[in-house]
């Protein structure tokens, strides 16, 4: 079984393994070349030696080399990972978009265009930042959430194939049954039960995390906020159904959300547009390492690490959210933020610290 290997630091990545360290979960991921399995750093079973172990940047890399998911660390269940994502804005919306189903009916061209690159220039950025193809990237997030609906929720396995993307019952047996030689029914350890007209699921993300200054954020820009409990009707026109999702905070750096929708399909968007309002894949150890080489940020960072971005349910814009700057007073300091400005702006409003004082400051060093 052959894989590539790409820019990690294979003895780091090792070493992280070892000790186990939370801060690596979710950043790669360990190939088992002996079994086949592919695990989280975290995953509890005992290490393997080094010469049985390769990294990868992505679970889509390990699973395009023909490794299966570990049934007992679960990737699927590791935080996102955002830090890399500053590295391409390319490869950033694209994700976005294959995270809300662009894929599922459509093909890489199609995406290629809406994103305005050129197929094989998207094929390279892929492999390049994820070491996967774009259709492995789809493939990946099909099958990781249908296990996290197969252990999470009581859906009949039809209707885990239809709410996890895959076009049909037929492939999502196959694909399941290709990956883990089994079929899927067989990974769930209770039986079926009746649904009833929802899905509850647990999304994980990165400590630390400022909840209440989350839930206050959008409260006050006007979303329906109450009692803890984020809620949002959802309409044919944005979701592709109606109903309703709603999502509240709860132990172990997880978010519960709940989706009632007249269509399973839209599953997949209304998940991925929760995770972009909650700034579920931010890393805020990448944030706070780039931001801190600012003297006036990087006290402020320190106060406050975990401050996240409240993000817009409909964003169709072509700059990633984390680097987007709206006061224009900032631009010249800011250009040293990169790919962070967004988190800058949004510490030094927090703060408290007007744009004007900071240029002003700028302005008088130089003259001087």
């Amino acid at each position: 079984m052959e894989i590539g290997r790409d820019s990690l630091d294979q003895e780091a990545c090792y070493r992280a393994v070892l000790t186990r360290d939370p801060r690596f979960d979710g950043r790669f991921f360990t190939c088992v070349k002996t079994t086949g399995i592919y695990c989280r750093p975290v995953c509890p079973a005992r290490t393997p030696r080094r010469e049985n172990m390769t990294f990868v940047a992505s679970a889509a890399a390990a699973e395009e080399a023909g490794f299966r998911a570990c049934l007992r660390c679960r990737p699927e269940t590791a935080p996102d990972m955002g830090a890399w994502r500053g590295t391409s804005n390319t490869v950033s919306r694209a994700l976005g978009l294959i995270e809300a189903g662009a894929l599922d009916e459509g093909d890489v061209d199609a995406l290629a265009a809406r994103l305005g690159v050129g197929e094989r220039h998207l094929r390279r950025l892929f492999r390049q930042h994820l070491g996967a193809a774009p259709v492995s990237v789809a493939q990946t997030r099909r099958v990781l959430l249908a296990k996290a609906l197969i252990h999470q929720t009581d859906l009949a396995m039809a209707e885990v194939a239809l709410a996890s993307g895959f076009g049909s019952v037929r492939r999502f047996n196959e694909t399941f049954q290709d990956l883990y030689g089994r079929p899927p029914s067989t990974l769930r350890r209770r039986a079926e039960k009746p649904g009833d007209g929802g899905v509850r699921l647990s999304l994980p993300y990165r400590a630390p995390y400022e909840v209440e200054a989350m839930l206050e954020a959008l409260k006050t820009r006007g979303d329906m906020v109450e009692g803890g409990v984020w809620r949002r009707d959802l309409t044919p026109e944005v979701d592709g159904a109606t109903g309703e999702v709603s999502a509240r905070f709860e132990a172990g750096d997880r978010l519960a959300v709940s989706v009632a929708a007249t269509d399973l399909k839209a599953l997949p968007g209304v998940l991925a547009r929760v995770r972009r309002v909650f700034d579920l894949s931010a890393d805020p150890d990448a944030i706070q390492r780039d931001l801190s080489a600012d003297a006036v940020l990087a006290p402020l960072l320190r106060a406050r690490p975990g401050l996240r971005l409240p993000g817009d349910w409909i964003d169709e814009a072509a700059d990633m959210a984390s680097d987007r700057l709206e006061d224009e007073r900032l631009a010249v300091r800011a250009e040293h933020w990169r790919p962070w400005r967004a988190y800058g702006a949004l510490h030094l409003q927090e703060a408290g610290i007007d744009g004007a004082q900071i240029t002003e400051s700028d302005d008088e060093k130089d003259a001087a």
